[in-house]
């Protein structure tokens, strides 16, 4: 039976609640390919191009820009820096992780939070950063986006139960930009509530959208 474009999405969003059910993310962190069986990562791959192939909205940046706007949660990665989130210092834990896209401006920021189990501490990690369409031989934007990272925010906003105000944020550091290249995300699936992007090494981020809490 073929399945449909709203039956694809379903299953994939239950496919990835299941794994983050599986990895003990009850906190809403993303999950990552790192701790699941590499045939049940390949599974959620295969998902994702189906539902890929089935995209709504043909060449989003030149038709239908508006629909990147707003606030997207995170749901699932294969990116390195997000892999990375699994071992943070001092026993800390990624919680949720957004992405705050605004179009008109060309500007977004990711906020990652973070917190101890233990209720010692809690934060968050924030880079802002600009972005362009790529132009293609026509000179029309294609799916693709550059990326120019900019500040990193260090933001501490509870200690021992405690808020703490005067540390948001406690540091603000140049954000690192690759040498040699330009990031860039690759639009591949986009409705009103979920998209599915490619960083330029191949990445895969699935997001839904959802307000900042």
């Amino acid at each position: 039976m073929m399945l449909t474009q709203t039956n694809l999405k379903q299953q994939l969003m239950t496919k990835i609640e299941t794994v983050q059910s599986q990895l003990g993310r009850i906190d809403g962190s993303p999950a990552t390919n790192l701790k699941i069986k590499p045939d049940l990562a390949e599974e959620i791959e295969t998902m994702v191009v189906q539902l890929e192939a089935k995209n709504p909205n043909y060449r989003p940046l030149l038709y239908n820009p508006l629909l990147l706007n707003g606030s997207w949660l995170l749901l699932y990665s294969t990116a390195r820096e997000i892999r990375s989130l699994a071992s943070l210092p001092l026993g800390l834990k990624v919680g949720k992780i957004y992405q705050m896209i605004d179009v008109e401006s060309r500007q977004f920021f990711n906020q990652a939070f973070v917190r101890h189990p233990l209720g010692l501490i809690s934060g968050y990690v924030k880079v802002t950063a600009t972005f362009e369409p790529v132009i293609d031989d026509n000179k029309l934007p294609n799916n693709r986006l550059n990326v120019f990272f900019q500040q990193r925010y260090i933001a501490i906003s509870n200690i021992i139960g405690v808020k703490t105000p005067q540390l948001e944020p406690a540091r603000v550091v140049p954000a690192r930009n690759p040498v040699g290249r330009i990031p860039s995300l690759e639009i591949t699936y986009l409705d009103e509530t979920f998209r599915i992007g490619r960083g330029g090494d191949g990445s895969l981020f699935v997001l839904r959208k959802s307000e900042l809490e």
